[in-house]
């Protein structure tokens, strides 16, 4: 069964709608779009699990050096297949590591029946059901975004532009089409990430560098639970 292990350096900005056209102008004169979306896009939901008492959500509020997320991710409620991932901090470094499910265990999943991870021969698959099950997990929060995405195999440098940032709770269907989700961030932000592995070329850092933005300690997970709380 396909899995992906990615290990590389991740950066996150926050720039205005003005500043994020501007930025794609010039990301689209020296790099090549994502084959995923095309010039308009492509859109990303994403349910999160958590423990009981949110021990990720919390670890990450309060700034662990080590610290996971764990998701399962579509990117259109028409698709036959979903991405189970977990992402970990570990030091300036994000490990993200990726198993490809069918639809129906996905679906499983989404129920909290995480028995269906075990149909798949991989250490990933194990490795998951054992901390799922073990620590309790369960489905907590669906976020949902526009993409526009830019990338080239060197390094695994991948730059993107997340926008029209949307959650809910009531509701964890991420194949749900009518899926009911409402806004966590102004529409006039935009997240800018840039991700690499060893270094970033400088033709790429420049282009970037000319936004003069402060890098963020951010995560979308977080951001649509601490709405949902009442903690913003």
């Amino acid at each position: 069964m396909n899995t992906i292990d990615v290990l590389r350096v991740e950066k996150k900005y926050q720039l205005t709608g003005i500043e994020a056209a501007l930025l794609e102008r010039k990301l689209e004169q020296i790099l090549p779009r994502d084959s995923y979306g095309g010039d308009m896009g492509y859109q990303v939901r994403s349910l999160y699990f958590d423990t009981m008492d949110d021990g990720d959500f919390f670890e990450k509020e309060d700034g662990y050096e080590y610290r996971k997320k764990i998701r399962l991710r579509v990117y259109s409620p028409e698709d036959q297949t979903a991405k189970l991932e977990m992402k970990e901090k570990q030091g300036e470094f994000q490990r993200k590591r990726s198993l490809v499910l069918e639809r129906e265990d996905a679906m499983a999943l989404i129920r909290g029946d995480y028995g269906s991870l075990l149909k798949y021969e991989n250490g990933l698959a194990m490795e998951m059901y054992c901390m799922m099950q073990e620590r309790m997990y369960r489905p907590k929060c669906v976020v949902e975004y526009n993409r526009n995405a830019f990338s080239i195999p060197e390094n695994s440098t991948r730059i993107t532009l997340d926008s029209r940032i949307m959650a809910s709770e009531a509701c964890f269907d991420i194949f749900n089409p009518e899926l009911q989700l409402y806004p966590v961030d102004d529409y006039d932000h935009v997240t800018l990430e840039v991700k690499y592995n060893r270094f970033l070329f400088s033709y790429i850092k420049d282009v970037v560098s000319s936004c003069d933005k402060m890098q963020l300690s951010y995560s979308k997970y977080c951001m649509a639970r601490r709405i949902f709380k009442g903690l913003i």
